[in-house]
């Protein structure tokens, strides 16, 4: 009650600091824009702040906390082989959709151009191996940081389980400490509002379209909306399960995902509904969906991608095909190590433009249509779960039946 009451308050201060930032920069009051300008720049050096560390540790505190790789059991092989390739697609889905919508047009983005000095885009992209462990944090450059990350997480996955053990408290507890700052971050978002609005209203002559970002929105929502109704059924259709008796059976931990905002609040719903209503063996269930709820995050994939390509392009960056293409493996990263990130897609989304130097007003534009998009992309990634989970039981049950077969031959 407590914290719903909490929640209340706070949804009524972020429309108090939408309202106030809508009346700021229609006035054009210069000391008030003043205000705003300063605010901007607090909370983005804020963002820079965490961002580098909230990447690296949610990625390393995930992946530290699963099983030798070497010796994973089949299980284990083919929640993580549908897992990324799903999210793969929901990316590249999510890159099409933004290719095809072309919700920021080349005059658009003429108003600021971002200084990436004597070096092209792909040269950043390429500067993935750094010479120490600490340049990509000062450098800012988040394909080094994540790259980190990923070593580190295989290095620590294939140690003994004592010390790998060791490691992902130390991990988890570190993420937890910077997830505590981040919360306090957080309750600064009606003054980031308030401010974003009033310089996104004061540079709305400098090109970019309010049209822009309707035409974002439109790209999010097509890619989630592709995703769940095309791409994971035909994914239960190839291994001859039926989606609408799927989606009948995970229906109530849909629901519960949708309006909770939250897949991990639904899992022991999607678990029962599994056993249950789609009769699947609760020892997959069991180990395939608490698995998918950390890892598996289609929908997250395709907002981080059409976010910061959106965000880059309005401030005047260009990316060529091989960009373009690099940009749906670092979103599928990022996507795979998002799981206990407050506000998910949204934040990670602003860690990555941050440590860019990119111009951030733009997702105070977003925010306020987030909380509808993470409701959809919550109830999206435990469809995504559940359609995962139903294919590896489907498997499993179907190699045991060759093995039985092979046996009785």
């Amino acid at each position: 009650m407590c914290q719903e009451r909490h929640q209340f308050n706070q949804n009524i201060l972020l429309a108090i600091g939408l309202v106030a930032g809508l009346a700021v920069g229609f006035s054009g009051n210069a000391p008030l824009i003043a205000v705003a300008d300063n605010v901007s720049y607090v909370f983005i050096s804020l963002l820079k702040l965490i961002s580098l560390p909230i990447i690296f540790l949610s990625i390393v505190s995930t992946a530290t906390g699963m099983s030798n790789i070497r010796e994973l059991k089949l299980m284990g092989r083919l929640v993580g082989q549908y897992t990324v390739t799903t999210t793969v697609i929901a990316a590249l889905v999510a890159l099409g959709a933004f290719l095809i919508v072309n919700p920021v047009h080349a005059d658009a983005a003429a108003g600021e151009v971002v200084n990436l000095g004597n070096a092209s885009y792909l040269t950043y992209l390429l500067n993935v191996i750094p010479s120490n462990a600490v340049q990509p944090f000062l450098e800012n450059n988040v394909i080094g940081v994540l790259l980190l990350a990923i070593l580190l997480s295989l290095a620590t996955i294939s140690l003994p389980e004592e010390n790998r053990t060791v490691l992902h408290t130390f991990f988890k507890s570190l993420f937890m400490a910077v997830m505590k700052i981040t919360s306090w971050i957080v309750k600064l978002m009606p003054l980031a509002i308030f401010a974003f609005i009033a310089l996104f209203i004061r540079d709305m002559q400098q090109g970019l379209e309010v049209k822009s970002v309707a035409k974002y929105l439109l790209v999010v929502l097509a890619a989630n909306f592709i995703q769940a109704g095309i791409v994971l059924p035909m994914l239960l259709k190839a291994k001859g399960l039926s989606p609408v008796k799927t989606f009948k059976a995970m229906a109530p931990a849909l629901s519960l995902a949708f309006f909770s905002k939250s897949s991990s609040a639904a899992l022991p719903l999607a678990i029962s509904c599994a056993q249950n209503n789609l009769k699947l063996s609760p020892r997959v269930a069991g180990f395939s969906l608490p698995l998918c709820t950390t890892i598996n995050m289609n929908a997250c994939a395709a907002f981080i991608l059409s976010t910061v390509l959106f965000v880059c392009m309005s401030s005047g960056m260009q990316f060529s095909w091989a960009e373009l293409f690099g940009w749906v493996f670092v979103s599928t990263i990022a996507a795979i190590g998002n799981a206990g990130v407050p506000m998910g897609c949204f934040f990670l989304s602003s860690a990555i433009l941050a440590s860019m130097n990119v111009p951030l007003n733009l997702l105070g534009v977003i925010l306020p249509f987030y909380s509808l998009i993470d409701m959809l992309e919550s109830a999206i990634n435990v469809w995504s779960d559940s359609c995962v989970t139903a294919v590896v039981d489907h498997d499993l049950q179907r190699r045991e039946a060759n093995e039985a077969v092979g046996a009785l031959s």
